[in-house]
């Protein structure tokens, strides 16, 4: 639990002060107590939305110095919280108002249910931007044709060959946008290709400020990635997985900053998690994590797709993704305990080969003498 001291300090902080906002609007012990609730239940939805997100942040980050580790630690969850949580919806309500973020804020504060309403009717875009990100990194991890261990192996094999065409996962999102956007009305059809292709766009530049970073060791040969290369991806791809849940937590409340809390103490808890797979080298462990988590990847991705046409509740989509997971990690410890028991197999000393025998029965063979000849006189 030493992991998540930092975080379940971050929660009671965070509950006292939705404690204070509640009791300054509502001035009442219910309305206080109503938003302690709300704010407790958004930072659960945010940590059933970003498990996996916990998941692929370890994977990366594993790979990072000391140094970076612990800058993405400290910065990337101020990010998070206040970039993230706060100036991101607030630079959506300006672009489409057509006004500044510090009015934009001033709305929020002083009308929340246009504010709300200004940010919800972006989500056909932000499901668009933040579903083609997505679907990019997912696809990505499995079109990879140096990918070898396969956990779902009908699924992941034919997709690995299909790795060896360059840029497949490209055309497979660009097609995804082009058959969600024929259900979408004329108006909406634009806004949705057009924000999909900005989500293309922002990968490939993060793809491609992440290639030209990274350089080669003079000592090993092999390429070293960089810090900041990967800070940035990082960065990008919990703004992604962050879209889905700030339009969603609006269903819950208006108040921009009692969202912010209750997401920011979820991305605390996301924060915890991450660094704890990281330094027990938990995805060494159980095979099959690291699959799970990009599996939940594309199912969010195909998630916010869909959303667009059809409002899917956010708790829909966190099951998904934590079945994902928790599949995979049940099947890592089957996959462990197979290797322990032929290993076993394979260490004992009188079967050298590792066969299975069955022991058999030797009976002990009789010491034969030569019969004494019968005869009826002496000899």
């Amino acid at each position: 639990m030493g992991y998540f001291r930092n975080s379940f300090l971050v929660t009671t902080g965070g509950l006292a002060l939705g404690a204070l906002l509640g009791w300054g609007i509502t001035h009442s012990w219910a309305g206080t107590l109503s938003t302690i609730f709300i704010v407790g239940v958004l930072a659960i939805l945010e940590i059933s939305l970003s498990f996996d997100n916990a998941v692929v942040n370890a994977v990366v980050l594993k790979k990072m110095t000391p140094i970076w580790r612990h800058r993405f630690i400290t910065w990337g969850i101020a990010i998070a919280v206040f970039g993230m949580r706060i100036v991101f919806p607030l630079v959506i309500v300006a672009i489409i108002t057509g006004i500044d973020p510090l009015s934009a804020l001033v709305m929020a504060a002083t009308d929340p249910d246009h504010y709300a309403r200004v940010l919800t009717s972006a989500h056909i875009s932000v499901s668009a931007f933040g579903g083609a990100f997505l679907a990019m990194v997912g696809f990505k991890h499995f079109c990879n044709h140096e990918k070898d261990v396969h956990w779902i192996p009908v699924i992941e094999r034919p997709l690995t060959r299909l790795g060896r065409i360059k840029a497949i996962e490209l055309g497979v999102v660009l097609l995804l946008l082009y058959l969600v956007s024929i259900w979408l009305l004329r108006h909406e059809q634009f806004e949705f290709l057009i924000a999909g292709l900005f989500g293309l766009l922002t990968y490939v530049a993060v793809d491609g400020v992440s290639a030209l970073l990274n350089v080669d060791s003079a000592l090993t040969g092999e390429v070293v990635q960089s810090g900041a290369a990967s800070f940035l991806y990082l960065e990008m791809l919990d703004a992604s997985f962050s879209f889905d849940g700030v339009i969603g937590a609006f269903a819950l409340s208006n108040n921009l900053f009692i969202i912010a809390i209750g997401l920011g103490i979820g991305a605390m808890f996301v924060r915890s998690l991450t660094i704890m797979l990281v330094e027990r080298e938990t995805l060494a462990s159980y095979r099959y994590l690291e699959h799970g988590a990009f599996y939940a990847i594309v199912a969010l991705a195909l998630m916010m797709f869909f959303n667009a046409i059809q409002h899917i509740p956010e708790f829909v989509t966190g099951l998904i993704g934590a079945g994902f997971i928790i599949t995979a990690f049940v099947d890592s410890i089957r996959y462990n305990r197979r290797m322990q028991a032929l290993k076993l197999i394979a260490g004992d000393p009188a079967n050298p080969i590792g066969i299975l025998t069955t022991p058999t029965t030797v009976e002990p063979t009789r010491r034969q003498f030569p019969r004494r000849t019968e005869s009826s006189g002496p000899q």
